[in-house]
């Protein structure tokens, strides 16, 4: 039964009992109060599985209550008792499905068999695990070149899945994986080595205990990696400043109730986080960092001039980095007018951040999608590296660049080697423990898929996870294209939007989970995946498997590599995939890194890949960490109409990734509904708008194609002038294909210029579903 749609506001902190609530709800209406429970004691222990949300991590995989709102949810969906047989799909065809909402096909529950597409019946119908390897054989066999195939891999993945996966596909002949961190933190993969040598963070989780302050930029923790507010509770709590900087009041970054803290729970109290909440405007970080550098720069000089202990940290930045003369330079040249007006805060604001900055002896800089998703979303990430080299804030206990990735194991599947871009040493590495020398090409990354997708070169699309369909900007036009293809395939758990956006022929792998135990032909194996800051452990389900007819995501890998590259491979899959050790030592050949692996994945707490920036090592051609300038302060190209707002997208609490667990937002005070756009006070009463009407939201484009979704509704929020939000996926359709960041080549979701208008005639309780198919057209100009 729908929720009541509300908009009211949510008074009470982040966390608290309102998450147990939510919590108990979430286990009660999957139909696993009690087994569920039990299930979410083993997550995150050393015996346990790790949890198939965020990719926070946990201290050392010993505590008995270390999880979250959103993770206890992520493993109800998971264990829930609903199933997705082939009943349900002979009771429901896929147009029938295709105008289910979202969370409806969620709620369908875990897929139980193998399925193909049935064009004559329109429906999903059984097939056997061997015709259906048998059938992407034949596709993949069939096509001109490997390059017409294309090969998606979702971050929870995990290790052992991942370098199977890219193994399989680089001996079949192409290194096009295109990949969720193409769509996410690709631009900290690309600007990180260029900055500091490595292309994740630099800090471990004890840093946190020992952090002077703790600046937070484009990142929403409370929603999209709750178990990060652990630490930042305790941190607040010991006296660290926490200073934020988001277009939104996010709760969580606010104040906080720790469900661990029994003191704070019977007396119904919380905790500040933020010493400082600074709401930028959208497109406005780089701007606030510049300005900040600006502040140090300035107050260095005057330190230098009077004869005072230097503000930088100048033997750091002799002895360590390159390019401090032209960023100064750059800084000195910025003016504070511009700084302020593209940043939407007061110089005030600026200088009191920089002063705590300047006044902290270890900083940990933390940073999400908000600066990633731009069009210089590389650069972006450039600076949080300038801003902690000028105080040498890498390399010393509590300090360092934090970026929080999303997935699971999102960060361990581009360690494994899912990446369109193989190095040399990945090359070497895979002819070494294999006997065979992959292509050296560059493959496709997202982009790259989508438009081989358009032209109509691409024929299969194979995906190990993930929603596609749903996650990619544009998803009109893509899903036009995705209806093309000759094969899609899709392994997943639970039903999603990508499975019913098929191929001509079409086949849906259900597998096993996180939380189900998981034998070969050696026995119980377990997985392994690395967390944000690089921590390698290992994760076993204990479940009994949703349906006896499931695979493990590794054993579905072999399967098609089994029967695409038969006889000849040079991979004896079948004895890989019996002891998933086997796995291991052969990532290890690949990846010295690695050494000892199956060893310390043994012990408990796992270990950690080592980061050269952290021992102050930096892996760049110039042997130093490097001062990149951002020329001017857009972080996306202007848009001169004067009507125009910046949209940013976002992800509701109750949502991970694509996945939605209700239609609510607590946090934010919207309950039952998602089909909404969030504006502040003045930009309503600049447009004659009221809270509750409904507009239709146009990007502004500049290639000629029309982009719009209808029938959003406003509510009033708390934002900075000139931008508004709504929520992701429904307002992707709004993202244009072009643009992204040409480094990185990560979608601009977090910046598109937009016009709102009052809505066209749709009635008020129009589904957000149908409004969305029904409105967000693509119609070219000249048509």
């Amino acid at each position: 039964m729908a929720k009541k749609k509300q908009i009211r506001i949510y008074s009470e902190p982040a966390g608290g009992w309102g998450a147990l609530k939510a919590t108990g709800e979430a286990l009660a209406l999957q139909g696993v109060a009690i087994s569920g429970a039990k299930t979410l004691l083993r997550m995150n222990q050393p015996e346990g599985f790790d949890c198939p949300g965020c990719a926070w991590p946990d201290p050392k995989h010993t505590s008995s209550f270390e999880f979250c709102e959103n993770g206890a949810k992520a493993v109800a969906w998971e264990a829930t008792v609903n199933r997705c047989t082939p009943a349900f799909f002979a009771a429901h065809s896929v147009s029938e499905l295709s105008a289910w909402d979202d969370y409806d096909l969620e709620m369908a529950g875990r897929l139980t068999h193998p399925m193909v597409y049935d064009r004559a019946s329109d429906r999903y119908v059984p097939i056997e695990w061997s015709d259906a390897f048998a059938l992407v054989a034949k596709h993949l066999n069939g096509l001109d070149h490997p390059d017409q195939a294309d090969f998606y891999t979702s971050g929870r993945a995990s290790n052992e899945a991942a370098f199977l996966y890219q193994i399989f596909v680089r001996e079949f002949g192409t290194n096009n994986f295109p990949d969720c961190s193409n769509m996410c933190h690709e631009a900290t993969s690309v600007g990180l080595p260029q900055s500091i040598g490595v292309g994740k963070g630099t800090v471990l989780l004890e840093d946190f205990e020992h952090a002077d302050a703790i600046f937070i930029f484009g990142q929403n923790p409370g929603t999209n990696s709750p178990r990060m507010m652990s630490d930042l509770h305790s941190a607040s709590r010991r006296g660290a400043k926490i200073v934020s900087f988001n277009p939104f009041r996010e709760r969580a970054l606010e104040r906080f109730a720790a469900p661990q803290d029994p003191v704070e729970m019977a007396t119904l109290g919380s905790t500040q986080i933020s010493s400082f909440l600074y709401q930028v405007r959208v497109g406005g970080d780089v701007a606030a960092l510049k300005g900040m550098m600006k502040a140090l720069i300035e107050a260095d000089d005057v330190a230098l001039a009077a004869d005072r202990p230097r503000v930088l940290d100048i033997e750091f930045i002799e002895g360590h980095t390159h390019g401090f003369d032209d960023l100064a330079a750059d800084l000195r040249a910025t003016g504070w007018d511009l700084i302020v007006q593209q940043s939407g805060l007061s110089r005030d604001d600026i200088q009191n951040a920089a002063n705590i900055y300047m006044s902290a002896k270890n900083v940990i800089l933390v940073y999400g999608m908000g600066l990633t998703q731009h069009h210089r979303g590389t650069e972006n990430v450039q600076q949080v590296a300038n801003l902690a080299l000028l105080r040498g804030n890498i390399g010393q206990p509590g300090a360092g660049v934090c970026p929080v990735r999303g997935h699971s194991n999102v960060q361990g599947n581009r360690t494994v080697g899912i990446t369109e871009k193989p190095s040399v040493a990945l090359i070497d590495g895979v002819e070494r423990a294999f006997g065979f020398r992959p292509p050296a090409d560059h493959g496709h990354d997202v982009i790259a898929t989508i438009d081989s997708m358009i032209r109509g070169d691409a024929k299969v699309f194979v995906a190990l996870g993930g929603n596609f369909a749903a996650a990619v900007p544009d998803w009109v036009r893509v899903q036009a294209a995705m209806r093309k293809l000759d094969l899609t395939v899709h392994i997943a758990t639970k039903l999603n939007r990508s499975h019913l956006v098929h191929g001509k022929e079409a086949l849906i792998l259900p597998c096993l989970g996180r939380t189900e135990i998981d034998i070969q032909a050696d026995g119980p194996q377990s997985i392994t995946v690395e967390d944000s800051m690089s921590m390698v452990h290992a994760s076993g389900g204990r479940n009994e498997p949703a349906s006896p007819h499931l695979k493990s995501e590794p054993a579905i890998v072999a399967g098609i590599a089994r029967a695409t590259l038969g006889a000849g491979s040079h991979v004896d899959w079948e004895h890989l995939v019996a002891s998933y050790d086997r796995i291991r030592e052969k990532i290890e050949i690949v990846y010295p890194m690695f050494r000892a692996y199956n060893e310390r994945i043994r012990v408990p707490g796992g270990f950690h890949l080592a980061s050269t920036a952290r021992e102050r090592v930096w892996a760049t051609p110039n042997g130093r960490a490097n001062f990149l300038v951002f020329k001017g302060l857009d972080e996306d190209p202007a848009h001169h109409d004067p009507d125009a707002l910046w949209l940013t997208t976002m992800r509701s609490h109750d949502q991970y990734n694509t996945t939605l667990y209700s239609h609510s937002d607590r946090y934010r005070g919207v309950f039952g509904q998602r089909d909404v756009v969030f504006m502040n006070p003045r930009e309503l009463r600049k447009r004659n708008l009221h809270p509750g009407e409904r507009v239709d939201v146009w990007a502004l484009s500049t290639d000629g194609i029309e982009r719009v979704i209808r029938s959003f509704k406003v509510v009033e929020y708390s934002l900075p002038d000139g931008c508004c939000g709504a929520y992701y996926p429904e307002a992707n359709p709004l993202v244009p294909l072009y643009a992204f960041d040409p480094q990185s080549r990560t979608p601009s979701y977090k910046s598109v210029p937009v016009k709102i208008s009052r809505a066209a005639a749709v009635g008020a309780d129009s589904s957000h579903h149908a409004a969305v198919l029904d409105t967000a057209r693509v119609h070219h100009a000249s048509e």
